[in-house]
């Protein structure tokens, strides 16, 4: 990747930017507008929401001001985990795209798997939610569909259906790799994004995250970003503050060595939200 909108592929042809926006806790109202509209005015053309996050309205009306045509931004949404199920989740994207005022979604992701904490039969749960996904795409009311937080054995009976997942979006920084469900992706061609590519507050205290940014002459967000795009994974970074909107697409002056990605890669766990697919219970 040499620059903010080269291009991964998925699996059904669709192209996405290597670097989205993310939305995560940005405030609906001029919050969340102004940080979306900096971002798109500093050349993000892929913006990452969710039903969950309340802020889709000011995402959708930032989109809609800066001028760029719709079709060149890369629009993702996520239904919650309130709404799992065939009829709630196409209900609750009909909701999204109204409160986008848009006529279709780039990506609409599950955003959590259902666990045997919260049903018997979690597996019945994910495949009836994916089965909506999969006639929303037939429909060509989304580009693409994908999952967010699925582990190998939660992906594995959606392998079955009418279409695997194109997208995984999960927790994925330096100190928290999830190597086995990033392996089980990439063999399968579901292409794994970064929510959190700069992990919690404390990552920013490792000793080797600081060495090295000083050693790039880079920040040590922009040397997480940098990790996650030579790891083949697509880096999500989130900001309101618009100096580092801005700082976080300077990522392609410099390549990490392998001897340093190897460093990186040896962190011990560090900067991790604690969140497990298997056993949260929201």
């Amino acid at each position: 990747m040499k620059c903010l909108n080269d291009n991964y592929l998925f699996s059904n042809g669709v192209r996405i930017p290597c670097i989205g926006f993310g939305t995560y806790k940005s405030k609906n109202g001029e919050e969340a507008y102004n940080a979306v509209s900096e971002a798109i005015s500093c050349g993000y053309r892929h913006i990452d929401t969710a039903a969950l996050y309340g802020n889709e309205e000011s995402v959708g009306e930032a989109v809609r001001a800066s001028g760029v045509p719709r079709e060149e931004v890369f629009i993702t949404s996520k239904v919650w985990n309130t709404e799992r199920g065939y009829d709630k989740t196409m209900r609750t994207f009909e909701k999204s795209l109204k409160t986008l005022k848009m006529d279709y979604l780039d990506l609409y992701l599950i955003h959590w798997p259902a666990n045997s904490l919260q049903y018997d039969d979690p597996d019945a749960v994910n495949i009836d939610t994916w089965r909506a996904l999969c006639s929303l795409y037939k429909q060509g009311a989304v580009r693409s569909i994908g999952v967010s937080n699925f582990k190998p054995h939660h992906l594995t009976p959606l392998m079955e259906t009418e279409f695997v997942p194109m997208v995984n979006q999960i927790e994925f920084h330096p100190g928290f790799m999830q190597e086995e469900t990033v392996t089980f992706c990439k063999a399968n061609n579901i292409l794994v994004e970064a929510w959190s590519p700069m992990g919690r507050g404390e990552i920013f205290n490792n000793r080797v995250i600081t060495s090295l940014s000083a050693k790039y002459g880079c920040t040590k967000a922009q040397l997480c970003i940098r990790w996650c795009l030579q790891h083949k994974v697509l880096p999500l970074p989130k900001s309101v503050t618009p100096e580092r909107i801005r700082s976080n697409t300077d990522v392609f002056s410099f390549n990490i060595s392998d001897d340093d990605m190897k460093l990186l890669d040896s962190i011990a766990f560090c900067g991790g939200s604690g969140h497990n697919s298997d056993t949260v219970s929201f």
